[in-house]
């Protein structure tokens, strides 16, 4: 069994829309110029170096944006030049839905599915269950098209099974793998961590909610989650964010905690009594597990939410051989640079903290590890792959050329207004589903056939 780093394109449509409340980098960079052609080369070059390192490494392919279908279901119409003015002067919304439909956060493809590894899964096969989202429509419009494209590429069912995503609603509200942490050890079974935010039913947990932004994720869409993905309920375990983590920026779980294998790196305020839930944890796994606990002393949360230490890739080398791929903030910030070095000194698998560039991901939010979902495939499951996504030199060099070919160095909120850069758009994803060998997966495609 192997893991692959499924990273996620970035759209030609890269934008600092500030649309998702309780996100304090989208929000603090809201309509600046974005650089879209840089964001892809720089996400690019992070496949490039983590396939470098011998990790396991693929690609998935962005959205189309503007989401033109989403906005005629909302009233406007016309032709695509038509749809998009109407919409970018609407007198109720300004160009709000506007805004909304050209959102960039399908890239962050941690959220685009949560899944288990067919050795976990009772019925032998991987499990995939794209994420509904629905706690941000713009977020929510995602979840048909990831369905699709997942169905492409897992498209053998005598190895893969795609569910639907959950019912929408409030009530199962699903943000994907943001929430869910998979660890193992020698000898024991792997452990399923299905994180939630708040209950839909039954009031309150004891623990509270938070006060200043909601909870995305649910109690009930995760226990959903862990019945679909078939893993055994004494596999599957169900902390509970802590509130002031949230509060202070935490909207997902993976922005105060990564683990992978026998490690965990966290902050105190990742999870609800963390201390209860590491030693849960350690007399599961056995000694082997190493956990690694920020105090809010050494490393405040506000310091944790702003360099994204835990927003980080923890890869396995090999059984022993353990390392992060850390944005370029953590260096930088000296509370989360303490905490890594740390890391590094205290007795752990953990070998090595790499450190890239990624400014235009986390300026709209999202590090190393909201680009990346990641998925466990053995040999076999490789080989019953065919379309062309996993990274080697070739797929990676063609994937730069084809960026510098379509993309823009330079896009403000106005641009998404024209008519020509849907064009551009349209062009240049059905270009890629012919280099990933995906078969039409676009509403524009299918409904060209």
């Amino acid at each position: 069994m192997r893991e692959f780093n499924f990273d996620g394109l970035v759209g030609p449509t890269h934008n600092y829309a500030g649309l998702s409340h309780g996100n304090v980098a989208s929000q603090e960079h809201a309509g600046q110029p974005a650089n879209p052609l840089r964001a892809v080369l720089q996400g690019i070059g992070k496949m490039r170096f983590v396939a470098g390192l011998g990790a396991g490494q693929a690609v998935l392919p962005p959205q189309p944006r503007p989401d033109l279908r989403s906005l005629r279901r909302l009233g406007f119409t016309g032709s695509d030049e038509e749809v998009l003015a109407n919409a970018a002067s609407d007198r109720d919304g300004g160009d709000h839905l506007l805004r909304l439909c050209s959102s960039a956060a399908a890239m962050w493809t941690a959220n685009a599915a949560t899944s288990a590894p067919s050795a976990d899964a009772s019925d032998g096969r991987l499990q995939l269950v794209p994420a509904n989202l629905t706690a941000m429509f713009h977020r929510a419009l995602e979840a048909e098209t990831t369905t699709r494209v997942l169905r492409a590429i897992f498209a053998d069912e005598r190895h893969f099974v795609v569910h639907d995503p959950l019912p929408g609603g409030s009530h199962f509200a699903d943000e994907g793998a943001a929430n869910h942490t998979r660890l193992f050890t020698q000898g024991h079974a792997a452990l399923h961590l299905f994180a939630w935010g708040r209950r839909a039913f039954g009031g309150p947990s004891r623990a509270g909610e938070p006060m200043r932004f909601p909870a995305r994720q649910t109690l009930e869409a995760s226990q959903a989650l862990a019945r679909l993905v078939r893993v055994q309920p004494a596999c599957a375990l169900f902390p509970q964010q802590d509130p002031r983590g949230i509060d202070a920026g935490a909207f997902h779980t993976d922005v105060l905690a990564v683990g992978s294998g026998r490690v965990l790196l966290l902050h105190e305020l990742a999870f609800v009594d963390a201390d209860a839930l590491v030693a849960e944890l350690r007399s599961k796994l056995g000694a082997e597990f190493c956990a690694v606990v920020a105090r809010e002393a050494e490393l405040p949360v506000a310091s944790a939410v702003a360099a994204y230490p835990f927003n980080s890739q923890l890869l396995m080398l090999a059984e022993d051989n353990y390392c992060l791929i850390a944005p370029e903030e953590a260096r930088e910030n000296p509370h989360a640079r303490a905490y890594l070095s740390r890391v590094l000194d205290e007795e752990n698998p953990v070998r090595a903290v790499h450190h890239l560039a990624l400014s235009d991901s986390m300026q709209n939010g999202g590090g190393p590890a909201c680009l990346r979902q990641r998925i466990v495939l053995s040999e076999a499951e490789q080989k019953a792959i065919v379309a062309r996504v996993f990274a080697d030199e070739a797929l990676l060099a063609e994937l730069e050329t084809w960026a510098k070919r379509h993309y823009r160095d330079r896009l403000s909120a106005n641009d998404l207004r024209d008519a020509k850069l849907h064009r551009e758009v349209m062009t240049a994803l059905d270009e890629l589903t012919r280099i990933l060998q995906l078969g039409p997966v676009y509403d524009f495609q299918l409904a060209s056939r």
